[in-house]
């Protein structure tokens, strides 16, 4: 099972998604309020299971509706992926991968281990 770890840093908040095995599989923006940071934690679960699949990899591919996971390459050549809600907003964002398919399997364990993750603040 996965879990969302929150961490505070100079008052503000940010979260990781960890899949069952510790691995971080998403991360979030930095947030002004704990309640912000659960609000976006929260937005992760309902978005991430509905999410299209937008794979900017392929030219010429076809843009989905949000909520949507943008699979794209960043300047350094590596494959990243974003979860975007409903409102277009960035919700959380992948590291870089080598090969598109772990880019893909990063996607799928966001969808399965973000419902029903559990919270957990960070240690200092």
């Amino acid at each position: 099972m996965g879990k969302f770890v929150i961490r505070e840093k100079n008052g503000k908040y940010s979260f990781r998604l960890k899949a069952g095995n510790g691995e971080v599989i998403a991360a979030s923006q930095m947030y002004k309020s704990l309640q912000t940071c659960k609000a976006g934690i929260n937005s992760v679960r309902n978005n991430a299971p509905i999410a299209n699949l937008e794979d900017q990899t392929k030219e010429g591919y076809e843009v989905q509706k949000h909520p949507k996971f943008e699979v794209y390459t960043d300047k350094a050549g590596e494959i990243r992926f974003r979860l975007k809600a409903k409102n277009g907003q960035i919700i959380a964002a992948s590291e870089g991968y080598t090969v598109l398919k772990s880019c893909l399997n990063g996607i799928e364990s966001v969808r399965k281990n973000a419902v029903d993750a559990k919270e957990e603040m960070e240690e200092a």
